[in-house]
């Protein structure tokens, strides 16, 4: 059972943002070994999706952003992660579900834009999500901008 957080930058406390910070690292600097600067100062603008373990280990995290950060016309959700630990027992499903609760929540129905992993196509469509343009690479992962 993973029971989810949402809070602004402002009321993270240092130990879960360290816990947030490791969390993304492990998944995109380690596993997903690309090299890029994580804090890129967008954090401090957003709300924080944490997914916690019956253990109190964070073990699923999604960053939620109002229009303007990402995207000029859309709010975005970004840095969708679970950890390795829980794949394949559905955390994905619910930290996207979590996750959409939330930004209507915050954000009252906007349009929500993201730049998906492309092998994570049909992932995003199952939750509404359509392409809304052209494959791209960034960080050499192949991303596909999207809208739901």
């Amino acid at each position: 059972m993973i029971s989810f957080r949402c809070k602004p930058f402002y009321e993270l406390t240092a130990p879960q943002l360290y816990s947030i910070m490791a969390l993304r690292q492990e998944v995109f600097v380690v596993e997903q070994n690309c090299v890029y600067l994580d804090a890129d100062g967008k954090d401090l603008k957003g709300y924080h999706l944490t997914g916690y373990d019956d253990d109190g280990k964070l073990v699923a995290y999604a960053r939620l952003l109002p229009k303007g950060v990402s995207y000029e016309h859309f709010v975005s959700i970004g840095r969708i992660v679970t950890s390795p630990s829980i794949r394949g027992k559905g955390a994905g499903q619910q930290l996207m579900k979590e996750a959409l609760n939330c930004m209507d929540a915050l954000f009252h129905g906007e349009s929500i834009k993201i730049g998906g992993q492309s092998y994570l196509r049909n992932f995003y469509e199952s939750f509404g999500f359509v392409v809304s343009g052209e494959e791209y690479l960034e960080d050499d992962i192949p991303h596909l901008p999207m809208v739901r």
